[in-house]
């Protein structure tokens, strides 16, 4: 099939993402978005690549696809710079996860040895140690480690890039237009219905986040069982000279937080994980935690002014992992469920759902997270 006509419903980052992938191959693309392009939980995120510190022995499927996935980032920058003449401000420094007491050292440590079995690059810093790197961090702060293939960069200057590379390889990119539905004939599909009308196409991508599944037309093996998980966040200001140059997560026996600086000298710390529908409110309680675990690992944050807050709505699948590739639909597409991994997985996403797209092929890496896993 030359050049291929698809749908893809969605704007934030993965669906972006694939559809500048398959402009790039060739396909005649359009991307919907009910709002604007990437301004939901895209827009949210902090822009962590965390592979490393996401780890986790009972999330062993979900943690290899982010190390696979963390390895083609910096292709992906280079790719979307070039398309776009936008720079992402991708940082590899590594990422700095520091105790802020003993107990949350021993945990600390438990994750050190894990990674170490594993064979990742991983150092183990003493409190003073982290201190030598961050001169501002408490003398509460008993241990750290350094977690070099943790990176990150600048989530909403990777939107307008993902936005103009799509136009410039020819792709269209519809914002505040809503797809209503997936219409089918049978077990084919035939395109979307925008504003009561078919719009046909050879292919569409379901990216739409935490109400793909609301979308009309799917039947009950190809709706996608995702739900929201809310994270509140903050962004400050922070002074010159600045008081943290690393990305940070911090834990104690009762708080947690990350804090991750930006170029533009602000700083974001998040996020909650709340299971509470579609409510966006920001409350003054995941204020109140937010800023208390970070004032305890780094006091000058009490000083810096409050910039920004918001809340952002994580598309979580029922068993955490995302939901990628073909249905049963022929010519329907999923690139939805991706949690709180939804930037980290953004280049496997793009890569391999883009490719299913146009050759029919799965990939290997993206095999086990078919829709058909959930079928009872």
């Amino acid at each position: 099939m030359s050049e291929p006509r698809v749908a893809v419903i969605g704007g934030g980052v993965c669906g972006l993402g694939v559809g500048w992938r398959l402009a790039s191959a060739g396909a005649d693309v359009t991307v919907y978005d009910r709002g604007q392009a990437g301004r939901e939980s895209t827009w949210a995120a902090a822009g962590m690549l965390c592979p490393q510190m996401e780890l986790r022995p009972e999330e062993e499927s979900i943690s290899l696809l982010g190390l696979e996935s963390m390895t083609r980032w910096r292709g992906f920058v280079d790719d979307v710079e070039a398309d776009s003449d936008i720079p992402l401000h991708y940082r590899d420094e590594g990422t700095l996860f520091i105790s802020a007491d003993h107990d949350a050292a021993e945990q600390l440590r438990f994750l050190h040895d894990h990674q170490i079995e594993l064979g990742m690059p991983v150092e183990w810093l003493s409190g003073d140690a982290v201190r030598d790197r961050e001169p501002f961090i408490s003398h509460n702060v008993v241990a750290g480690l350094v977690c070099l293939d943790d990176h990150h960069l600048d989530c909403r200057g990777l939107v307008r890039a993902l936005a103009a590379a799509l136009t410039r390889r020819g792709g269209t990119l519809l914002e505040n237009t809503a797809v209503e539905g997936v219409v089918a004939d049978g077990e084919r599909v035939q395109g979307v219905r925008v504003d009561g009308a078919l719009v046909e196409a050879d292919a569409v991508v379901v990216a739409a986040g935490t109400w793909s599944g609301m979308l009309d037309g799917l039947g009950p093996s190809v709706k996608p069982p995702v739900r929201p998980v809310k994270g509140q966040m903050i962004m400050l200001r922070q002074p010159e000279p600045r008081v943290l140059d690393h990305c940070l997560w911090a834990r104690s026996s009762r708080d947690f937080c990350y804090m991750t600086p930006k170029a533009d000298g602000t700083l974001l710390i998040g996020a909650t994980v709340e299971e509470v529908g579609y409510n966006k409110d920001v409350t003054a309680g995941a204020v109140l935690d937010l800023l208390r675990a970070a004032w305890g690992v780094l006091p000058a944050v009490y000083e810096m002014p409050l910039v920004e807050t918001w809340a952002g709505l994580r598309p979580a699948s029922r068993d955490g992992a995302p939901i990628l590739g073909r249905t049963e639909v022929d010519g329907l597409f999923m690139a939805t469920g991706h949690f709180r991994n939804g930037i980290l997985f953004a280049p496997v996403t793009a890569d391999d759902v883009a490719h299913v797209v146009m050759t029919g092929e799965t990939t290997d890496t993206i095999a086990p997270y078919g829709i058909d896993r959930f079928a009872s």
